[in-house]
């Protein structure tokens, strides 16, 4: 069962579902905060996730993050690292003042650049008694490998940017994804506009754009720089063999310690994770066992 929900982060009403198995349980239960992608919605991906989850008795809740989908938070679009972080910290409270929540028992699952903000904000908030990710990365680090030039100008222009919302101009907007592809786009960013924009995933309030005042936050942080903290808490990074976000798992499990495992899909790439059922459905088995074993 889905059921919308509200709550508060840093003063921003936050738009959620909380999904539920169709037998309640008598006894509080365990949970998981589900986060979706950059530029992304509840609806997409995290959805998925969170109804198969709740079909293994957990309560799970997707949210839109602030700023994005039906959450409030102006400018429209920003991607604010930092309050990210605290998007989930925040989804933790609220879940914690639910009588059928045990809140001793309440799990964090990020996908995409969720997969970066999740850890992060795991590090230092202990009540997140177990840390997963699906396709996860630190998205700086994703526009840096793609082009940091690019980046970097961006980064240059935000300051202008702010200047200009000041002024009263509209605010600058930067597009994720090109409007076509052709052969000679490149493997990642055709995966991600076959899922985005197309009718596999499309949604009217994914718009597919960030806030270019972002970037000048976005370049001051860095998902997996202490992941380490995290231990003695178990963390969990599933990714998929063909996924060009791969080695940002592999490096963060690195850095993590004995308490980090990497569990990788064979032949999957990023975007095959978010609703390819041959690649969900082990991801989902492993995160069953995870959650099962670490909340318990």
């Amino acid at each position: 069962m889905k059921t919308d929900v509200r709550f508060p982060s840093n003063g921003t009403m936050l738009a959620g579902h909380l999904h539920t198995p169709d037998t309640p349980s008598s006894k509080p239960s365990p949970a998981i905060v589900v986060g979706h992608p950059a530029t992304g919605v509840k609806e997409q991906t995290a959805s998925i996730y969170a109804q198969r989850l709740a079909e293994q008795g957990f309560i799970a809740l997707t949210f839109d993050a602030a700023y994005q989908g039906e959450s409030e938070g102006e400018p429209r679009g920003l991607e604010d690292p930092f309050q990210r972080a605290d998007d989930f910290r925040n989804a933790v409270s609220f879940l914690t003042t639910r009588d059928d929540i045990d809140p001793e028992r309440i799990g964090v699952l990020g996908i995409c650049a969720s997969g970066g903000y999740v850890p992060f904000a795991a590090q230092t908030d202990h009540r997140m008694k177990a840390v997963a990710t699906v396709s996860g990365v630190d998205l700086p680090g994703f526009f840096r490998a793609g082009d940091p030039a690019a980046f970097e100008a961006l980064v240059a222009q935000a300051g202008q940017a702010r200047s200009e919302e000041a002024a009263g101009k509209p605010v600058r907007m930067v597009p994720v994804l090109p409007d076509s592809i052709d052969e000679s786009t490149p493997k990642p960013v055709a995966e991600f506009f076959d899922y985005y924009k197309t009718p596999r995933a499309q949604h009217p309030r994914s718009i597919g754009a960030y806030a270019l005042r972002s970037v000048d936050k976005l370049a001051q942080y860095d998902s997996y720089a202490e992941v380490d903290k995290i231990a003695p808490r178990p963390l969990l990074m599933i990714a998929g063999t063909e996924a060009a976000t791969l080695p940002f798992s592999q490096g963060a499990v690195a850095k993590a310690g004995d308490t980090a495992e990497l569990f990788e899909i064979e032949g999957a790439t990023h975007v095959d994770l978010y609703d390819r059922d041959e690649y969900v459905t082990p991801a989902v088995a492993k995160l069953t066992e995870f959650f099962k074993q670490h909340l318990a």
